[in-house]
Parts: C-alpha cells; sequence; structure tokens
C-alpha cells in the first residue's frame, strides 16, 4: 500500500468515526439520569475498525452512581468478584497515574492537598503555555508555593 493510500485509508476512518461520534451524540442526547453512554473509538492494530461500546461518561457527574448499590443497579452486576476486579483495575489504574506523575517528585508532601492539586496544574498549565520543560515550570512556581506555605510572622 502507497503512502498516498494509507492517508486515504485514514482519512476515510477519520470521517466515517467523525460520523459515528455525531450519531452517538444525539441517541446519547436522549439518555437521561444516571447510567452509561456510547462511546466510539477504534480497535489497536494494524488495519483499526470503529467499535461502539457503553461507558460511564466521566466529564458529566450527574450521570455517574454516587454508591457502590447505585453502580450495581445501573450496570447491572451483581458478581462480586467481578466488582473486585472492576475495583482492582481501578485502584492500579488511579495508583500508577500517581506514581507516573512527572511534577509528583516536586510535589511537597507537606502542602495541604489543594496547594498540591493547584501546584500539579500550575506547572502543567503553564509548561505548555510557554513550551518549556516541567523542570523549568517548577523552578520559577515552587518557590512562591513554597514561601506561601511557610508560617505567617
Amino acid at each position: 500500500m502507497s503512502e498516498d493510500q494509507k492517508a486515504e485509508a485514514k482519512s476515510e476512518r477519520e470521517v466515517a468515526l467523525e460520523n459515528k461520534e455525531k450519531e452517538l451524540a444525539e441517541i446519547n442526547g436522549k439518555r437521561e439520569g444516571k447510567g452509561v453512554r456510547l462511546r466510539v473509538g477504534q480497535t489497536r492494530g494494524k488495519n483499526p475498525q470503529i467499535v461502539v461500546w457503553e461507558a460511564f461518561d466521566l466529564a458529566q457527574p450527574a450521570t455517574l452512581p454516587g454508591s457502590l448499590t447505585e453502580f450495581m443497579d445501573l450496570t447491572k452486576t451483581t458478581d462480586e468478584t467481578l466488582i473486585v476486579g472492576y475495583l482492582l483495575d481501578g485502584y492500579n489504574d488511579a495508583m500508577y497515574t500517581a506514581a507516573s506523575d512527572p511534577i509528583a517528585e516536586y510535589v511537597e508532601a507537606s502542602w495541604p492537598e489543594e496547594i498540591q492539586k493547584n501546584f500539579r496544574v500550575a506547572v502543567r498549565n503553564y509548561s505548555t503555555a510557554v513550551g518549556c520543560s516541567i523542570e523549568d515550570s517548577v523552578a520559577l512556581i515552587k518557590p512562591g508555593i513554597v514561601k506561601s506555605q511557610l508560617p505567617k510572622a
């Protein structure tokens, strides 16, 4: 397959994906209350295919279950072993995300949680906006945060 053919196939997949996203947006717009929404993506590999699945939309907090019982009701899942598996996957993913955060090494454990969160956001935003490294952003931002956490005289 030539480069032109590959580019054309990729473009066709992107158009098909956009069309499917529009179709699902209409369907999801009709779904009310808590529960899963339809998502679209592509399979992995050399010849990706469009796939549709149901998932919770984390961008819409009002649609998310608020308790384990509500989760079980919404997903019609009663197998505790399966639910524990979901919990373990989620926990492991969260721990990996925290451990692999390139800013984590610069965050002081003694800072309040809100300050830690704001520091991470500030460093990421500054680094992205200016196009500099995480280290350079930390060098500029961290002294101000450290100073703000000193006891007031």
